[in-house]
């Protein structure tokens, strides 16, 4: 493989004797998204551009996911695409005044359920069946959404999204208190423009707060939302390892480094730099992070050393997950990431989450490698 210019190797690591330098390196980015970006790319990940009602397919043994499937169906048929209302009304569509033609019945839906059980899947799936123009309808996650308010301020948030018929909110997540307040705030405007809203998440409305620090100021915030929402419960086994193989083991610094240099687009990195750089990129920057990436190898994974690096490590899984993006590994395998206590704490359910996405993207990557 030739290169008129050598790219850096992975940070904290020796290159191998012999070998090529890696053509990327995600410690080697430090991207700037303007504010217009975030807006335009509140859409469903390329993972689910062909997610549809159609596509998911119910485990018979659990009938709550077929359940759900009629319950959007009908949600999206009763989102027909007329502009969302601009006074003040109930939830319901049951205000007193003349309004336009609003849905029967709740206008929010809360999916709850573990992980892997197609969730997004079927968020997405509503984001497409709902009759409007995509510039009408929004769909992002909980991080994403504050980070919008981040970027706009919070007045420009609400025109912003006020004219749309529906906005989805992945993984819906209340890391503190000030999050809960800002996007208990937005909500309450966004309901009164007559905007649609949809979520998923791992718990229920009314308990999300539970096992976090300032329990009683979450679920203070949260019962106002919750009452938002008709919930709708999906059981099931995370997908992800139905009649699947067990993750690949951990391999080789040499075959992920001869790995990283064979495929096209793929970075290379040592996880502990990694780690490092990614405190210093603002998790909404992490999706640009990763822009043109085919795939990421990871030499000496290792437990993450604190909470804060944790949960930063989540953020760039999800966006990784979202992307498709394999990511091959050496060192320690995924399910080692996060210490006994941090997954007995008030963030076990993102960590599960991100071992399951991870594992998912490891698997993607065993074609990656050479084999005899």
């Amino acid at each position: 493989m030739s290169s008129s210019s050598p790219a850096p190797t992975p940070a904290g690591r020796p290159p191998i004797a012999g070998t090529a330098p890696a053509p990327l390196s995600l410690c080697a980015r430090e991207p700037r998204v303007p504010a217009d970006r975030l807006v335009a790319e509140m859409v469903p990940p390329p993972r689910f551009d062909s997610a549809r009602f159609s596509t998911y397919i119910p485990d018979p043994d659990q009938p709550s996911q077929s359940e759900a499937v009629r319950v959007l169906e009908d949600f999206a048929t009763g989102l027909d695409g007329t502009p969302a209302a601009t006074g003040r009304r109930g939830f319901f569509g049951l205000g007193r005044s003349k309004a336009p033609k609003t849905p029967a019945g709740p206008r929010g839906v809360y999916l709850d359920g573990g992980y892997g059980v197609g969730k997004t899947h079927l968020l997405a799936s509503l984001w497409h069946a709902t009759p409007a123009e995509p510039s009408r309808k929004a769909f992002g996650t909980f991080v994403e959404l504050t980070n919008l308010v981040g970027a706009l301020g919070f007045q420009q948030t609400v025109r912003t999204l006020s004219g749309h018929r529906l906005l989805c909110i992945d993984e819906f997540e209340l890391d503190d208190p000030g999050d809960t307040v800002l996007v208990s705030s937005l909500l309450a405007r966004l309901v009164e423009a007559g905007v649609a809203l949809a979520a998923t998440s791992n718990t229920l409305p009314g308990k999300l707060g539970e096992g976090r620090f300032a329990a009683a100021d979450f679920l203070r915030e949260i019962q106002g939302l919750s009452a938002h929402f008709r919930a709708l419960r999906i059981d099931g086994e995370d997908y992800r390892h139905r009649g699947l193989p067990e993750a690949p083991a951990p391999y080789s610094d040499e075959q992920v480094t001869r790995a990283a240099q064979a495929a096209e687009g793929a970075s290379l990195d040592d996880f502990p730099a990694l780690l490092d750089h990614l405190a210093r990129v603002h998790p909404s920057r992490y999706g640009a992070l990763t822009d043109g990436v085919a795939a990421v190898c990871l030499t000496g994974v290792r437990p993450v050393p604190d909470q804060s690096t944790a949960l930063r490590l989540v953020v760039l899984a999800d966006r990784l997950y979202d992307r498709e993006v394999p990511v091959l590994a050496s060192g320690l395998p995924f399910d080692r990431l996060f210490s006994e206590e941090m997954l007995k704490g008030g963030y076990r359910k993102k960590y599960f989450r991100a071992i399951s996405r991870l594992t998912a993207l490891a698997r993607d990557a065993a074609r990656l490698v050479d084999t005899p």
